[in-house]
């Protein structure tokens, strides 16, 4: 798909996300997993990790480490890592593909802003996988980002593939958003409003929406399994890091705000560290 102003341009945010690295037990499981059910490729390897993405672009980090405790959902971390299709019918390729292969999923919704697709890797860490919808659907009557857990049409889904088939991870395709799991929202919004520079685009009962730019989110945080949540465990699989892509616009500002340093942590521990 040709990308036009009616699609929400993620490039020209002015903060948005680069990579995840997760922590992981079985480091072969967990990357052919990605392989072959996502269509990442290889990009950097060796005896302790993989770097896996498109061809040009790194996405997700993945470390090995067959000494980490499992990961517990209760604790603050991560809920999800969002794959961003350039659109509707690389996302309707991508779950016949699923489909075909026997992948479980856990979920399929329709979110106003977007269609989303949810599932979890071997180890536990959720997956969406998402196309966003008009800029123009995003909005209420007063010019609010709207938000919404409604059924997802899957078969008309499927219908805009229009018979072509699943061929890899789309090369401009990117992670979106990464949404968490936190301990108090209300402390999150602090951090990552505040600190950050985010704007709070939208909120759930237990969970609130950061954006950037006018995107619906490209962070989120909730306590739906984490509420109370304290800082993490160092020693448990899952999230280890996110980068966040900062325009140089709105570099200063931020560095100001955490003294100059360009890896800070939120309050529960989620390391964050800002690129280019």
């Amino acid at each position: 798909m040709t990308k036009t102003n009616e699609y929400f341009d993620l490039s020209r945010a002015p903060l948005r996300i680069g990579t995840v690295r997760l922590r992981v037990r079985n480091l072969d499981t967990v990357s052919d997993f990605y392989q072959r059910v996502l269509g990442l490729v290889p990009l950097v390897k060796d005896s302790s990790g993989v770097t896996l993405g498109t061809e040009a672009t790194p996405l997700l980090k993945l470390d090995g480490d067959p000494a980490l405790r499992p990961t517990d959902r209760r604790q603050a971390g991560l809920f999800h890592t969002a794959f961003l299709m350039p659109s509707r019918a690389d996302l309707g390729r991508w779950l016949a593909h699923v489909a075909e292969i026997g992948v479980p999923l856990q979920g399929a919704s329709d979110h106003i802003v977007s269609e989303a697709i949810y599932l979890a890797d071997p180890e536990g860490n959720g997956i969406e996988v998402y196309a966003d919808r008009p800029v123009s659907r995003w909005h209420d009557p007063k010019g609010e980002i709207y938000m919404a857990t409604q059924p997802l049409d899957v078969q008309d889904l499927l219908k805009a593939a229009e018979g072509t088939v699943w061929a890899g991870f789309p090369q401009d395709g990117i992670i979106g958003h990464v949404h968490l799991q936190v301990g108090d929202t209300v402390e999150a919004e602090r951090f990552y409003r505040d600190v950050l520079g985010f704007e709070v685009a939208s909120r759930y009962p237990g969970a609130s929406f950061f954006g950037s730019g006018g995107y619906h989110h490209q962070l989120a945080g909730n306590v739906w399994n984490s509420r109370g949540a304290g800082h993490r465990d160092p020693s448990a699989a899952g999230l280890a890091e996110i980068s966040l892509r900062i325009a140089p616009s709105e570099r200063d500002v931020i560095l100001q705000r955490t003294g100059g340093a360009e890896h800070v942590t939120d309050p529960w521990g989620t390391a964050i560290t800002f690129i280019d």
